[in-house]
């Protein structure tokens, strides 16, 4: 894939890339640009996969918490089981959560177009 510059003026796999980490990049680009789909796509797609990882953390966070109140009216120790099941939970979230992004960022970096799970789809067709 050729190297184009981006609409902020940065070659198109560094903006691709910082698109991960720095959200307010990621959104500036869906704004602005209009040439280059690669950085477009990266761009959407960095947005997506924040917003969708921020509703399964509050989903796990309720459901985490109602069935940790239920477990804990039956018996206290039922509830510090389930929630530390909770925390456990939360943990291999963030974990999935920064990992896929670096993992995207390094291959955005590489100039390849890579489709993390659930959004990739999504920004593909929204990006073109």
């Amino acid at each position: 894939m050729e190297n184009q510059k981006s609409a902020i003026g940065l070659d198109g796999n560094i903006a691709a890339a910082i698109g991960y980490p720095i959200g307010i990049i990621a959104l500036i680009l869906i704004f602005i640009e209009k040439e280059n789909k690669f950085v477009r796509f990266h761009a959407i797609q960095s947005l997506l996969w924040g917003l969708f990882m921020t509703i399964a953390v509050i989903a796990i966070a309720i459901v985490g918490t109602i069935v940790a109140l239920v477990a804990g009216a039956a018996s206290s120790s039922l509830g510090w089981i389930i929630g530390i099941i909770v925390m456990l939970l939360y943990l291999a979230w963030f974990v999935a959560c920064v990992g896929g992004m670096i993992y995207a960022a390094v291959k955005a970096y590489g100039n390849n177009l890579f489709k993390l799970p659930v959004v990739g789809g999504f920004a593909e067709k929204w990006s073109a």
